[in-house]
This record gives structure tokens, C-alpha cells and sequence, in this order.
């Protein structure tokens, strides 16, 4: 997780504020890369952090035995088989 956390910061804090200047003599999509890493790749890569995130917290969960959700095995409505 401490990779993940890395990430974002890198993403948010240093591509988005500290190397704007440099970044801006790039352009992308018609943006300088400064400005689209804080206004769009910031929200794009903290959705792609997210994804990551869920997948590695499945992935311990069915190491550890403990993927399934109880809301899953509960038996079905009782108003659908009663007739």
C-alpha cells in the first residue's frame, strides 16, 4: 500500500504542482502536460489507484479465506418462494 500512496503523491503533489513548469512544455490533447496532469490525470490515475486498491484487497481476502460477503449467503427474500 505504501507503493500505492507513492504513486499519488507523485501523481498529485509533484507532477501537479512542483514540476508544472517543466511539464508545460509538453502538450497533450492541446494542454500543456502540467496543467492536464492537475486538472485531468490526477482524477484518471486516482481512479486507476482505486481499481488497483480493490483488486489487491480481493486478492488477500481469498488468501485468507474471507471473499465471501455475508449479504451473499443469506437465503433468498421469503415473499419469492412463498406461494
Amino acid at each position: 500500500m505504501v507503493v500505492l500512496l507513492s504513486f499519488w503523491f507523485v501523481v498529485s503533489y509533484l507532477l501537479g504542482i512542483v514540476f508544472v513548469e517543466p511539464l508545460n512544455q509538453f502538450h497533450l490533447g492541446g494542454f500543456p502536460l502540467g496543467f492536464w496532469f492537475a486538472q485531468q490525470g490526477s482524477i484518471y490515475v486516482f481512479i486507476l489507484l482505486t481499481f488497483v486498491y480493490a483488486f489487491a484487497m480481493d486478492r488477500i481476502d481469498r488468501r485468507h479465506g474471507v471473499d465471501k460477503s455475508p449479504a451473499l449467503d443469506s437465503p433468498k427474500d421469503s415473499s419469492e418462494t412463498a406461494e
